[in-house]
């Protein structure tokens, strides 16, 4: 019987990494995302939430994307509610870096949902994914060869993907990561300018960071499409790293795993190996 549940499995960043390493382990497992996986949920739409929770007894829970207002940042917690009380009893919720810093936080409520779920849990808080250079937001300037982000000099521990996965996955199957928040980072917080030159060595193309101004990225982005309430969340974070957040390096992965985690180089020349960059 497939008793784990994987959100964001089908192609997400995190939930296919774990879905791969749990299938690898002979784990039964059911991905679910809105238009990929094994079966289709929607966290808008509560009506696909029971067919995807049915005969689940753990669960890895992630907010696709950024909700700003009220009504969407609850859609977690009533989730949380429901899978609870179709009989999961093992709560995996990946947030982010900073949750409990920030009182208006948009994943705030997932959190205090889970903690007072009555069920076993763990919570992940990664920072910045290195995989936003090759598969996420960050790709079209990377491809471009010009990077532009309001977070001026400020450094980042970029933490892993395969990493983030690899506690996730132990997180679902052990009991000795019950009631654990993991604040989730890399060896070593670096600056966007030399991520991208490591980027641009390793793949042979020049690659440039460009320090923007944070009205001009949320103009850019609202023009590619992001709510401009959203666009200037994410701006609001990521000025937070130019301000000198997000650059305490965290030896939770090690605590988790009983290793380092991987390096940024190590990524990198991983990444390029593969061709991501051409």
């Amino acid at each position: 019987m497939t008793n784990i549940l994987i959100l964001g499995g089908g192609n997400g960043k995190t939930g296919r990494r774990i879905a791969q390493r749990l299938r690898a382990a002979g784990r039964p497992v059911r991905t679910a995302s809105r238009a990929s996986g094994d079966i289709r949920i929607d966290l808008g739409d509560p009506a696909t939430w029971a067919p995807a929770l049915d005969g689940v007894t753990a669960a890895y829970v992630m907010e696709p994307s950024l909700q700003s207002d009220a009504e969407g940042r609850e859609r977690i917690p009533r989730f949380v509610a429901e899978a609870v009380a179709a009989g999961v009893r093992r709560l995996v919720l990946l947030t982010a870096s900073g949750v409990d810093q920030i009182d208006d936080h948009p994943l705030k409520a997932a959190e205090q949902a889970v903690r007072g779920s009555g069920v076993n849990w763990t919570i992940l808080r990664p920072d910045w994914f290195a995989q936003n250079f090759s598969e996420g937001p960050w790709l079209p300037g990377v491809l471009a060869g010009t990077l532009a982000l309001p977070t001026g000099d400020g450094r980042v521990p970029f933490i892993d993907a395969e990493d983030i996965a690899e506690v996730a996955a132990a997180a679902l199957t052990e009991d000795r990561h019950n009631g654990q928040i993991y604040q989730l980072t890399g060896p070593r917080a670096i600056g966007f300018g030399e991520a991208t030159d490591l980027i641009g060595k390793a793949a042979g193309r020049t690659v440039r960071y460009v320090d923007v101004a944070p009205e001009v990225f949320v103009e850019r982005q609202v023009g590619f499409g992001v709510p401009p309430e959203v666009a200037s969340l994410l701006a609001g974070v990521l000025v937070a790293v130019r301000d000198g957040g997000g650059t305490e390096v965290s030896g939770d992965v090690e605590r988790a795993l009983g290793r380092r985690p991987r390096s940024f180089e190590d990524y990198v020349t991983e990444t390029a190996a593969a061709g991501h960059w051409h």
